[in-house]
């Protein structure tokens, strides 16, 4: 697709009668349309072009694009192309029959075309753009829509698209993205088609429908650790009166460790597994989370192996495979220490921030602060040592001097001659005598 707010553009030169006949005679109903043509009944023109117009999928590949884009310049000069255009868009989500192997390209090209062609604001934009949808999945092209997702609320904003249409949109978008393997964006617009539905309809069915299907997707994600975007959802919080078992596992999830859901499961016993919930992907994902937020708490950042064997309940023996697992898993961050039987922690995620949180934080906060005095106090005390010793060594060495003769820094050497009180006095010279020739 063009970027938004750029409209492309199809140039055609002749009259709307003229093209028009030209069109009917191409899809073999010139006889039809040619006394509706002299008679300027554009709608009723186009309604024969277009019942005709599923033959053009089997037309050569070199007439296709230009015999497409001349249709769509006709149905766009009608007062009411909307009576026409969708029944366009649908033929071109299906097979293209004289190019099996180019037909899927040829037929995204023009539907592209065909979205840039309208003005930003159309909202017939809408109904093209769920073609491109409905095209993308029967064919698995779902990374051709991607790089345009971050203009979709823009464009939704523009048409003036009501809640229910939205959805619709953005379950087609929930498909197309799982079918491909994009587990990450069929999740986010899960979330995005919950937040469509007004505060009075969070109880609805279909709002109940898909908050559950949204709280199974993020338990099984292999990628989704954070459930406080889902569980501050509306839709998802009313799950507490329409499903609370669901809701109580959401939030053993959301804020809770191994211990709980290990409580929650004998409270419920059966009811994962008859829910068909994955038991293994579950229990995997909990003992991540509660490696998670026991390095969060730990105000040392230092946890010894038996400490994480404990909380995760699994052999010694396996610990390092959890320090890799939770590595990847991007959770927390640090290093092992294989001689010593600890891991470090450099960082960690927090899983909620509360009461309690800020309270573990103030804690390590002081904890720091106390560090670091006595490590600044330490650092006086050594400073201070170094300069007195630096003072009595410089004494000693000017004592050394003084005891051999030798001045020291800053004094002048006695005896010499700049620094005598008078010069001695020299002998008078001895007058020149006539006797001494």
């Amino acid at each position: 697709m063009a970027a938004p707010h750029q409209p492309q553009l199809v140039f055609v030169d002749g009259s709307f009668e003229e093209l028009a006949q030209e069109m009917a005679n191409f899809l073999n109903v010139g006889d039809d349309v040619k006394a509706l043509v002299e008679k300027s009944q554009k709608d009723e023109v186009l309604k024969k072009l277009i019942i005709a117009s599923p033959a053009l999928n089997s037309i050569p590949e070199k007439e296709f694009a230009g015999a497409y884009n001349l249709l769509v310049y006709l149905i766009l000069q009608s007062e009411n192309p909307a009576m026409f255009l969708p029944r366009v868009c649908d033929n071109l989500t299906k097979p293209i029959t004289s190019s099996p192997i180019n037909g899927p390209g040829l037929a995204l090209n023009t539907l592209t075309t065909i979205f840039n062609m309208l003005q930003p604001d159309d909202d017939l934009r809408f109904h093209v753009f769920m073609a491109i949808l409905k095209f993308l999945k029967i064919h698995g092209m779902f990374e051709n829509l991607k790089p345009y997702l971050k203009s979709l609320d823009d464009w939704m904003e523009e048409w003036e698209v009501d809640s229910k249409s939205q959805r619709q949109a953005y379950e087609s978008i929930i498909e197309t993205a799982r079918e491909s393997g994009d587990a990450y964006t069929s999740y986010q617009y899960i979330l995005k088609a919950l937040r469509t539905f007004e505060d009075d309809k969070v109880k609805d069915e279909d709002a109940q429908a898909i908050a559950l299907r949204a709280l199974k997707t993020a338990l099984h994600s292999p990628t989704q650790y954070d459930f406080q975007d889902l569980l501050n959802v509306p839709c998802v919080q009313a799950l507490s009166e329409t499903h609370p078992v669901y809701f109580e596992l959401l939030t053993v999830f959301a804020e809770k460790d191994l211990e709980d859901y290990n409580q929650f499961r004998e409270e419920h016993e059966g009811w994962v597994e008859k829910e068909h919930l994955d038991v293994a992907k579950l229990q995997t994902k909990m003992r991540l989370l509660t490696f998670a937020s026991l390095a969060a708490r730990t105000p040392t950042r230092e946890i010894p192996y038996s400490e994480i064997a404990a909380a995760l309940q699994i052999p010694m023996e396996e610990v390092e495979l959890w320090v890799i697992d939770v590595i990847r898993a991007q959770l927390v961050e640090g290093r092992m220490s294989q001689q010593k039987k600890v891991f470090l922690v450099h960082r960690t995620t927090y899983r909620v921030f509360g009461e309690k949180q800020w309270r573990q934080l103030g804690d390590l906060v002081d904890t720091w602060r106390d560090t670091l005095t006595k490590v600044a106090t330490t650092l006086r005390k050594e400073q201070a040592g170094l300069e007195a010793q630096k003072k009595r060594d410089l004494e000693e060495v000017e004592r050394k001097l003084a005891n051999t003769g030798v001045s020291g820094p800053g004094e002048r050497r006695r005896g010499d001659r700049g620094d005598r009180g008078e010069r001695s006095e020299r002998a008078p010279r001895k007058e020149r005598t006539d006797d001494d020739d």
